[in-house]
């Protein structure tokens, strides 16, 4: 599974992409019809400090799921976001089955 990244406006450290890459693609693991993962990282245009996005969005044959959060790095919107998506996932296999 190939997981894409695109930084909006900056160059994502390659410490931050294998961050989230292990994150996701050990989410994807426990599904089987994933054709891949898009992950946008972008900054809000807001002076608050939790202006950090992460979307994630995970490409399935069918049905995309997807998350997006913002926080203070982009570390924990990654997190926030992948925990999203967990449950996602759960009702997914869920549906799948029946």
């Amino acid at each position: 599974m190939k997981v894409t990244f695109n930084a909006v406006h900056f160059k994502a450290d390659a410490k931050l992409e294998e961050f989230i890459s292990t994150k996701v693609e050990k989410l994807c693991s426990k599904m089987g019809d994933v054709i891949g993962a898009e992950v946008t990282l972008k900054l809000a245009n807001t002076d608050a400090p939790e202006n950090k996005i992460a979307d994630i969005r995970i490409v399935l044959k069918g049905n995309d799921l997807y998350s997006s959060k913002q926080c203070k790095t982009f570390e924990e919107a990654a997190d926030l976001a992948v925990d999203a998506l967990k449950s996602q996932v759960e009702k997914y296999k869920n549906r799948a089955d029946k």
